[in-house]
């Protein structure tokens, strides 16, 4: 079966339409509402899912992730939940899911059972923050995807032969940094993305796709306007954060959202 990921761009691509990628943190604010947040962004036309796995010190996270995760933490969630949750949202949604992670809580699950049993919940890739892909190279058992694709992080830094290497050994899609540091909206997509976005794409005929700092339609109709894609994480996050307690708070993050992935949709 064809992965979900190869899929969506496949559709995008003959739709001549680009993708957007929402993240949010699994169980954030709790289980229940949290999967309604996936079926509302769903319903709302996102076309990927990252799917942050709770972790007690989330470095590569800027306050508002880190935050989510602490929400998570505290509502109990632990990755055999995230998975749970999948599972749930696989009974009645077909969006691609990427789990969006660090080593340790996948170290910690066991690394070759985690890839299996993620892919057998529904997941369809995996983003492990802080292990690059030289490394994993070095250790058999790092290396093995088990069903998932490997999603890779190119930053505006990285040098030539690095995005090369990274590019050339890309699966499902390339995701692309705006700007250096670490999640968060506060700082604007750089107004070089479109070059770097270019010299990614030279290099691979895997989708890139890009995120940090997309927090208002424009942002995002930009950013589309110059690569396969848009990711926005926090700027979504904060709404959950906004609406934690309401009863509704699935319906307003949609409300959220859609705007920006109209203006993602438009911008192709």
């Amino acid at each position: 079966m064809s992965n979900r990921i190869d899929a969506t761009f496949e559709r995008l691509r003959s739709e001549g339409k680009k993708a957007f990628v929402a993240y949010v943190c699994a169980g954030d604010p709790d289980l229940p509402r949290s999967l309604e947040i996936l079926r509302a962004l769903t319903e709302a036309g996102a076309d990927v899912i990252e799917l942050g796995v709770p972790f007690s010190d989330p470095l590569a996270d800027g306050i508002v992730n880190q935050m989510a995760h602490a929400r998570a933490l505290e509502a109990g969630v632990d990755t055999h939940k995230v998975l749970d949750l999948i599972r749930r949202f696989r009974d009645s949604h077909q969006t691609a899911i990427v789990l969006f992670t660090y080593l340790n809580p996948v170290y910690t699950y066991g690394y070759e059972k985690f890839h299996r049993d993620a892919a057998e919940a529904g997941a369809d890739g995996v983003l492990l923050l802080d292990l690059p892909p030289d490394e994993a190279a070095l250790n058999t058992e790092l290396a093995r995807g088990e069903g998932l694709h490997h999603i890779r992080l190119i930053a505006p830094t990285t040098p030539p032969d690095r995005v090369a290497f990274l590019a050339q050994g890309a699966e499902g899609f390339i995701y692309a940094l705006s700007r250096t540091g670490v999640t968060g909206s506060h700082g604007a997509p750089s107004d070089q993305i479109g070059e770097q976005v270019a010299a990614i794409g030279a290099q691979s005929s895997v989708p890139v796709c890009v995120g940090f700092g997309i927090a208002t339609p424009e942002q995002s109709a930009m950013v589309a306007s110059v690569s396969d894609g848009v990711v926005v994480g926090s700027a979504i996050v904060r709404q959950i954060e906004l609406n934690a307690g309401a009863p509704d708070v699935a319906a307003r993050v949609a409300a959220f959202t859609a705007p920006l992935i109209e203006a993602a949709k438009a911008g192709a």
